[in-house]
């Protein structure tokens, strides 16, 4: 099996760089990748101001998937997520919700092992693994790794997990996939400006939908599947969220626009993925009950 370095890597997501890892639709692989600050962070004495923040949240790739045209549909399967021995969590002035109350920066170092996350001495928590950055290049221009959008990337969502599907719409030749930003543990809204930030590696099976139409990223779960939005404002995150899946329902179960739209409110949740980026991250739920989203493909 196909084991990529993470030290090719992108800062950004663009058509313009070059694949540097190649795969066929269907193949199974393993992506290592450093922590989101690229491994600047290793003990508590280096603290946010001292790092270069324009290396931030770099992905490994871009990885080419053989036969992925524009037009196209990429299901990404999160097989594994295989973690580093720690992870950090950082505080500076201005970091997450309630950034204005930190006075000085702090770094704390989490050890990771026997499943958990050693956050002090009293408190260890659950690993619950996800990947925060997972996208594909954009159909023009250039965006910056830590900035979600229409083609995926830092969407910061806690359902990037270990037996969950994610799709993503393909733009250009081969998708051009990038991926890095593990967390050990992380909660919805990522409210201090970081969860567990680790190294490690993750098991991934790519196929690819041919000729469907996807705007923006869909995610499917066991129970669920659920539409992503990524916007400056909340509420036009919300509202294209929302819209997507009241389309979604009218495809699946043959509804007009109100019934969808009843639907969705008697059945569905909108729920945080992540509000600290500049460009925040929202979806919605709708439980699978009989609905199954690669019947839609």
């Amino acid at each position: 099996m196909k084991v990529f370095a993470k030290d090719q890597v992108v800062f950004d997501f663009s058509k313009a760089n070059a694949p540097v890892y190649f795969v066929e639709a269907g193949e199974t692989f393993w992506v290592e990748t450093d922590d989101c600050y690229s491994g600047q962070i290793k003990t508590e004495k280096v603290l946010r101001p001292d790092i270069d923040i324009s290396i931030m949240d770099c992905s490994v790739g871009p990885i080419a998937v053989n036969g992925a045209e524009p037009g196209d549909v990429l299901c990404v399967e999160v097989l594994a997520i295989q973690l580093a021995e720690q992870g950090v969590m950082v505080t500076s002035p201005g970091l997450g919700v309630l950034g204005e109350k930190i006075t000085k920066a702090h770094t704390k170092i989490i050890p990771i092992k026997n499943g958990f996350a050693e956050f002090n001495e009293r408190i260890k928590l659950p690993l619950t693994p996800m990947i925060g950055v997972l996208g594909v290049a954009p159909a023009e221009g250039s965006v910056h790794c830590a900035v979600p959008g229409d083609h995926g990337s830092n969407m910061d969502t806690k359902l990037v997990k270990v037996g969950s599907r994610v799709y993503l719409p393909v733009f250009v030749s081969g998708a051009n996939m990038a991926l890095g930003d593990l967390h050990a543990c992380m909660g919805d809204g990522e409210l201090s400006g970081t969860g567990i930030e680790t190294a490690g590696r993750v098991c991934l099976k790519v196929d690819v939908i041919k000729k469907q139409k996807l705007q923006r990223p869909m995610l499917e779960t066991a129970e669920a599947v659920y539409t992503l939005a990524s916007k400056n404002d909340i509420n036009e995150a919300i509202k294209t969220a929302v819209n997507d899946m009241v389309e979604f329902l009218m495809l699946k179960k043959d509804l007009d626009f109100a019934d969808a739209y009843r639907l969705l409110s008697a059945a569905c949740d909108i729920q945080i993925s992540q509000l600290v980026n500049e460009t925040i991250t929202v979806r919605v739920k709708a439980p699978k009950l009989d609905l199954q989203l690669q019947s839609v493909f």
